[in-house]
């Protein structure tokens, strides 16, 4: 048990975990929620490993045939975990880079992880699967892209202009695309939900 806790992707999974406490810190550096251009850069350095370590962990996972319960439970959490700190960070501070209209793709983008949440934990119960779309997978690349350009936001800007704004449509492209497989997932399961 202790051996497969403590398996390499399962450690790359709990260091996501962790990397969610340390963005926040990024924007706190200041005693105060202040996005600084180092705040930004340091978040999203730390963001980008965070990402990389999701496709490396379930590479990983099926090529040395160490798949565990811990880490088909914990890696799911951690993603949205990362992802929900990450949209309310930018929600909160004091650049706005969510703001206005924008703050609806977050919601909808918050508001689909957690319905699937639920519908998976349901459906589990069920001993019914439902496997991930490459749709979903796309949704999820765009998603990270979105908020790995707004993590950036401002300081970014110094650099390449607009790409707060190039943000913020990658973020409601992968929101548009968050409705469409979150419909998806709920008409798969939508048949055994009513068999009950």
């Amino acid at each position: 048990m202790a051996k497969r806790a403590f398996n390499l992707p399962n450690i790359l999974t709990y260091g996501r975990i962790l990397a969610v406490p340390l963005v926040v810190l990024c924007f706190f550096l200041e005693g105060r929620l202040q996005s600084s251009d180092f705040a930004r850069w340091s978040a999203l350095v730390i963001f980008i490993v965070a990402s990389i370590t999701d496709y490396f962990d379930g590479y990983l996972a099926r090529a040395w045939q160490q798949q565990s319960n811990i880490g088909r439970m914990l890696d799911p959490i951690a993603d949205k975990l990362l992802v929900a700190t990450c949209l309310l960070l930018l929600a909160a501070d004091t650049d706005r880079t969510i703001a206005g209209w924008s703050l609806w793709a977050a919601i909808i983008i918050l508001c689909r992880e957690i319905l699937v949440s639920g519908l998976r934990e349901y459906l589990a119960a069920l001993k019914v699967s439902v496997p991930v779309t490459k749709l979903a997978k796309w949704k999820t690349a765009i998603q990270m892209i979105a908020i790995a350009v707004l993590l950036a936001g401002p300081a970014l800007d110094k650099i390449v202009p607009y790409s707060t704004e190039t943000g913020i449509v990658l973020l409601w492209v992968a929101a548009i695309v968050t409705l469409y497989t979150g419909y998806d997932y709920f008409r798969a399961g939508a048949k055994h939900i009513m068999d009950e």
